[in-house]
């Protein structure tokens, strides 16, 4: 029996092979690269993942596990003559425990879902991704994302406590388990961020937290977005730690506004100020966050009244980047971090290139930790514009890592940025990535092409 019936015969009616049915896996959201798997699969329990898998070692057919295709930087894009494993019907919410603070889920549920379901109890999910309505934990998990929120709460990394994985061999180990307090080795924070290049988590063990009993939110709009970038490092040096930091530029705004209509004033940096905690606390760093914002030149401020002005507020924020899409036909959403104190130059920075390139760059990104998401625009059908488009996104990349910052804070690598690893890492660091890939994929088989520079290994 070949490769291709031994699947068909695992999961009868759910294995795609046809062009029509294989179309929409093709890219993920960076639809700049396309590849053309072998086949679609479409596992519904986590014995059926064990099973491909498995299948694809003894074969030598490399895999890579998709949940919602939100990647920005290419990292579920299929390997071509591969096989994609297709999580979307794993959506399960196999325990919700309110004493335990906890929400066992299988790879597929989307973000958005386990906050829906834990709201009842008075707990939610804490990191939120913009893309939250739509990605999947599993695709979270991969990608270590963080979100708005992630300045207070920290990232993905922070609120899985366990992960059920199937490695590349087809091997099925649980690392971590229900607790805060871990004993040994932090395996599953290890895997956390690993692209996909390790296995599949097919279920994941995560934290709740108490959802807060009150909310400020402020618009503060700035003559600059250096101001706004400065206006951030100020309200830190206050001591203040908001639960969010959101930049936008005049381009994003004027995006998000024909998009959503959120009430934005159309200004050159818009900021976007979260506390949240305990009523008394919050009351009393709305004061200072005041004091703050006045100080450091704001043009106007606004604060939500209500939670439907709060909502609005975030609305407009989350719809950003599917919004640039008005103004251009085309464009490369780009993710690197820098230092907080370095936000202003980087803005200047960014600016001189986007000029120098004669491209548009709509700036949007999680001010709080410095958290970069350029969006370049271009036409894809204007000879060498994309190329141009790639080349601006790369001096970006540089930039952050100059100033002393990453080539990606959520993002993740993929395909799009592992030709900037050396950038960062040593040919030492890359070689010791690449041995760890090799000790737990010999065959080189898990999201073949992704994170590694070819230059890395045989694998990468």
């Amino acid at each position: 029996m070949g490769f291709l019936e031994a699947l068909k015969a695992l999961l009868p009616g759910r294995v795609l092979t046809r062009e029509a049915e294989l179309a929409p896996y093709e890219s993920d959201a960076l639809t700049a690269y396309r590849k053309r798997p072998l086949a679609v699969v479409l596992p519904e329990k986590k014995e059926e993942v064990v099973g491909v898998v498995r299948l694809c070692h003894q074969y030598g057919v490399p895999f890579v596990a998709r949940g919602s295709g939100t990647s920005l930087s290419g990292g579920s894009l299929p390997v071509e003559d591969g096989v994609v494993i297709a999580l979307n019907r794993m959506n399960r919410i196999l325990r919700l425990d309110p004493k335990a603070r906890i929400a066992v889920v299988e790879p597929g549920v989307v973000n958005l879902e386990v906050s829906r379901q834990a709201a009842p109890f008075g707990l939610y999910y804490a990191p939120d991704p913009s893309s939250q309505p739509v990605s999947t934990i599993g695709g979270n998990v991969a990608f270590n994302s963080g979100g708005a929120h992630c300045l207070k709460y920290g990232m993905t990394a922070n609120h899985v406590l366990g992960l059920e994985v199937v490695t590349p061999t087809g091997e099925v180990v649980r690392l971590g388990g229900e607790s805060l307090e871990g004993v040994g080795p932090d395996l599953h924070g290890f895997f956390v961020g690993t692209e996909g290049l390790l296995g599949v988590a097919v279920e994941i063990t995560l934290r709740l937290l108490p959802r807060p009993e009150a909310y400020h939110t402020v618009l503060a709009a700035y003559p600059s977005l250096e101001a706004a970038g400065e206006a951030v490092s100020l309200i830190i040096r206050k001591g203040l730690l908001p639960g969010a930091m959101e930049i936008m530029d005049r381009l994003s705004i004027e995006a998000a506004e024909k998009a959503v209509r959120a009430g934005y004033p159309l200004v050159e940096g818009l900021l976007i100020v979260e506390l949240e905690g305990p009523k008394e606390e919050v009351a009393e760093e709305a004061l200072v966050l005041e004091r703050v914002l006045r100080e450091s030149g704001a043009l106007e401020l606004r604060v939500a009244r209500d939670e439907a002005e709060r909502q609005a507020i975030w609305k407009g924020r989350k719809a950003a980047f599917s919004a640039v899409g008005r103004l251009s036909p085309d464009y490369l959403v780009q993710d690197g971090v820098v230092p907080r104190s370095k936000l202003g130059e980087a803005l200047r920075e960014i600016q001189r290139l986007s000029r120098e390139y004669g491209l548009r760059v709509a700036n949007v990104f999680h001010a709080g930790d410095g958290n970069l998401h350029p969006l370049v625009l271009y036409d894809g059908k204007r000879p060498g514009e994309l190329e141009r488009a790639e080349a601006l996104a790369g001096e970006i990349l540089k930039l952050c890592v100059r100033l002393g910052g990453s080539l990606t804070g959520e993002h993740g690598i993929g395909v799009e940025k592992k030709g900037y690893m050396p950038e960062m890492f040593s040919p030492e660091d890359l070689l010791a990535m690449e041995e760890v890939k090799r000790a737990l994929d010999p065959k080189g088989l898990a999201n073949r092409g992704k994170v590694l520079p070819e230059v890395a290994g045989a694998h990468a």
